[in-house]
C-alpha cells in the first residue's frame, strides 16, 4: 500500500513539475519529438526496404529457354532433372509451350497480335521455356549453372548481374537505417539528460532538503524518471500522428508501390499502429533513462 502511494505521489509530482518548469519542459519535449520523427521515417524507410528486398528474393525467377525441336518426353523427363538440384523450389516450376508464349504475347499489343496471327501452324520461331525459382538466392548463379548443363537447355536468363546489385544496394540502406535510429536514440537521451540537468539544478535546493529529511534515493530519484516518461509520451505524439496519417497518405498517393509493382510498400494497417507503439516506447524509455541518467550523474544520488 505504501508502494502505491508513492507512486501515485511521484507521477503527481512528475506532472506538477512538466507545468512547473514549462519552458524547459517543453525544450525537452521538442528535442524528443524532432528526433522522434527522424526515427520515425527511418524506421518506415528500414522495414519496407527489407519488404521489398525479401519481394524480390521470392520474386526472382530464372527464365530456362528449350531447345526448338525438344518432344514432349524429353520435357518431361528435363522437369525432373530440375527438381533434382538441390536449390530449385520444386513447387514453383512451371512449363510454358510455344504455343502458350504465341498467345501471352498476342494479348500485350495490337501490333504483336496482327504479325503473329499471321503465323502459319510450325513457323512459331518461339521457343518453351520452365519458369524456375531458387530456395536460396545466395546459391542462384551455381544453380543456373547446374541446369544449364542438362540436355534440351539452350540458354537461362534471369536479370543476371542487376539482381544482385539491387539486393546488395536494400540490403546496404536497411543496415544504416539501422545505425542511424539506434545512433538517434543515443543523442536524444544524451540530449534529454542535459536539459532535465537544467530543471534539476533549478530544484537543487528542494532536493537537499528531501535528503536532509531522511528521503531514500529512490524517493528523490522517482518523481524525475516519471517527469522522463510524460516528457518521452508527449514528444511522441506528433511523430505518431505523423506516421499514422502520413504514411497513409503516402500509400494511397503511390498505390503502394514504388517504381515498379515489384516494389511494393506494407500495407498500413497494421503497420503504422506498430511503429507507433515503438515510437512510444522509445520515447518513454529515453525520457527515462534521460531523467534517471541526469538525477544519478549530475546530483551524486
Amino acid at each position: 500500500m505504501k508502494l502505491f502511494r508513492l507512486f501515485g505521489r511521484s507521477i503527481r509530482d512528475g506532472i506538477k513539475s512538466v507545468g512547473r518548469n514549462f519552458s524547459l519542459s517543453i525544450a525537452s519535449i521538442s528535442c524528443i519529438t524532432i528526433t522522434l520523427i527522424i526515427v520515425a521515417l527511418a524506421i518506415l524507410t528500414s522495414y519496407n526496404v527489407d519488404n521489398f528486398t525479401r519481394l524480390i528474393k521470392k520474386d526472382v525467377t530464372a527464365v530456362v529457354f528449350l531447345k526448338s525441336d525438344i518432344t514432349d518426353e524429353e520435357v518431361s523427363n528435363l522437369e525432373k532433372k530440375i527438381k533434382e538440384i538441390p536449390n530449385v523450389d520444386t513447387e514453383s516450376i512451371e512449363f510454358e509451350s510455344k504455343q502458350k508464349i504465341l498467345e501471352d504475347f498476342k494479348d500485350t499489343s495490337e501490333v504483336l497480335q496482327n504479325i503473329m496471327s499471321s503465323w502459319e501452324e510450325g513457323e512459331n520461331p518461339l521457343k518453351p521455356t520452365f519458369l524456375v525459382k531458387v530456395l536460396d538466392l545466395t546459391k542462384l548463379k551455381s544453380t543456373v549453372n547446374e541446369i544449364n548443363k542438362l540436355d534440351g537447355v539452350e540458354v537461362i536468363k534471369y536479370g543476371e548481374g542487376m539482381v544482385e546489385k539491387l539486393i546488395t544496394t536494400f540490403d546496404m540502406i536497411e543496415r544504416i537505417t539501422f545505425i542511424v535510429v539506434l545512433a538517434l536514440i543515443f543523442v536524444t537521451a544524451f540530449l534529454i539528460s542535459n536539459t532535465i540537468k537544467l530543471t534539476i539544478s533549478s530544484r537543487k535546493r528542494e532536493i537537499e532538503i528531501m535528503r536532509l529529511v531522511g528521503a531514500s534515493n529512490f524517493f528523490i530519484r522517482l518523481p524525475f524518471i516519471i517527469e522522463g516518461l510524460f516528457l518521452g509520451l508527449l514528444g511522441a505524439i506528433i511523430p505518431i500522428a505523423g506516421t499514422i496519417y502520413g504514411y497513409s497518405f503516402f500509400y494511397n498517393s503511390f498505390e503502394g508501390k514504388l517504381f515498379s509493382p515489384i516494389i511494393r510498400l506494407i500495407e498500413p494497417s497494421p503497420f503504422i499502429y506498430l511503429v507507433s507503439i515503438i515510437l512510444a516506447g522509445i520515447g518513454i524509455l529515453v525520457g527515462m533513462f534521460g531523467s534517471s541518467r541526469a538525477v544519478r550523474k549530475f546530483l551524486k544520488i
